[in-house]
């Protein structure tokens, strides 16, 4: 049993069958307004790029456990805007190949996929998008990209609420409006391969 949970923006703990946990772009202290992240303990940490919001590892306390990770770990550079990285500059999406899965985490995806990325990314059992527009892809095209490579699971990330995130960011309700069946959740944590469709977590704080 795989688990994903989240923890606000961008920042997620993937807890695989053997208990060995992977945490994605935790947040600095500060830089995400209204969330805070509490004490993480894991195995392993990766950051999809530089920004102080998604690259904050030395938030997470490291287990040293000897435990074997149980996914291969690859990536993509995608940019972090949509003129080739001149803006932002670049972004990793990760992605976890084990336990019988496939999982991509894709941190701040800045523009539509290619037809390359389309094909490495197709038929994912969970995957981790961000929808909130500005810095990010927006809404209609994380529909089109979930559409594109048809995830058992999308997880939406990197939006904003009444009480969190960036201004300049869509409303988690006008992003439900537009991505087709979208709903939230109502918890911080779903299993892989139990839980389908496109969610919202609520946040662990």
């Amino acid at each position: 049993m795989t688990t994903i949970r989240s923890y606000g923006h961008a920042c997620f703990m993937i807890t695989a069958d053997n208990g060995y946990r992977i945490v994605f772009d935790p947040y600095e202290t500060g830089s995400v307004p209204g969330v805070e992240l509490p004490e993480i303990e894991a195995e392993a940490v990766y950051c999809s790029h530089g920004h102080a919001d998604h690259s904050a590892a030395h938030r997470i306390r490291l287990s040293g456990k000897d435990l074997p990770c149980p996914f291969a770990v690859s990536y993509l550079n995608v940019p972090h805007d949509d003129q080739n990285g001149a803006l932002r500059g670049m972004n990793r999406i990760h992605i976890l190949e084990g336990c019988g899965l496939k999982i991509a985490h894709y941190g701040d995806l800045g523009r539509d996929l290619n037809e390359e990325e389309v094909d490495r990314l197709t038929d994912c059992d969970a995957v981790m998008i961000p929808c909130g527009g500005y810095y990010t892809i927006d809404a209609d095209q994380a529909a089109g990209i979930i559409r594109r490579t048809a995830p058992k699971l999308a997880v939406l990330m990197h939006y904003r609420t009444d009480c969190t995130g960036y201004d300049v960011l869509m409303h988690a309700d006008d992003v439900l409006n537009r991505i087709p069946d979208a709903r939230k959740a109502g918890v911080s944590e779903v299993t892989v391969g139990e839980c389908r469709g496109v969610i919202m977590l609520d946040p662990e704080q």
